[in-house]
């Protein structure tokens, strides 16, 4: 989760935000990397950091991607702003962490974005298969219309998918009805980070609740009726 440490609220009284919920796009070398689009108040004050501003920072926080025997980590992609998918034979993961630790994967990653402003992002991925809904690069059309493809061609895959809530359903209504299992990074804003608050619960496929802090964001498609974009204040 993210905060700036100076100028973090709004309105007369600068009452603070909520510090705002990211997953890590890169890391290495000691250094996070974070993806972020100006589409609320919170990221707003984000993007206006400068190199040297300080910025609040907790994390780890919940359940990533899990690697039982055919299972990968998930592809990272822009919050809101573009949407990955990743689906193999074994596992999938970015690609150059998967064939470091297992030369043996086959890789896809799959890649959606929703104009041309944001197919720059493709770069952080290299060899990906990249659909645009304008037609800008790469398919014209959905990324799950590129998983579906590929999903024909491989029924022995493993599917990971971040992005907007309307293209997790997609993902997960094609896997369920091909059987293919899947984990799904699902995005909630998030209060307290450690499961206390319940704001940010999803319901869970036969009764009851998950909370995306702790017992996600990756969940397992299986335990999710549906995939509904989570209410809640702009970003």
């Amino acid at each position: 989760m993210l905060a700036a440490v100076e100028g973090w609220g709004g309105g007369e009284d600068e009452r603070p935000y909520l510090a705002r919920a990211f997953s890590v796009a890169r890391y290495a070398q000691g250094e996070a990397a974070y993806l972020v689009e100006d589409v609320g108040p919170g990221t707003h004050r984000l993007c206006e950091l400068a190199a040297g501003d300080e910025l609040w920072v907790l994390g780890p926080l919940g359940r990533a991607s899990r690697r039982r025997s055919r299972t990968p980590p998930p592809v990272p992609a822009a919050r809101s702003s573009s949407a990955a998918v990743s689906a193999s034979r074994r596992s999938r993961s970015s690609r150059d962490e998967l064939e470091a630790s297992a030369p043996e994967e086959v890789v896809t990653v799959l890649l959606g974005f929703r104009d041309e402003a944001r197919v720059p992002g493709a770069e952080l991925l290299r060899g990906a298969e990249i659909a645009s809904d304008d037609g800008s690069a790469g398919l014209e059309g959905l990324v799950t219309e590129l998983l579906e493809r590929e999903l024909a061609a491989d029924a022995d895959a493993l599917v990971y998918a971040c992005g907007p809530a309307g293209m997790l359903e997609g993902v997960r209504a094609i896997c369920e009805r091909e059987a293919v299992p899947a984990q799904l990074a699902l995005e909630a804003g998030m209060a307290c980070g450690f499961g206390a608050c319940f704001g940010c619960v999803v319901p869970r496929r036969g009764g009851g609740y998950l909370r995306v802090c702790v017992d996600g964001p990756v969940i397992d498609a299986a335990e999710l009726e549906r995939v509904d974009a989570h209410a809640g204040a702009p970003a």
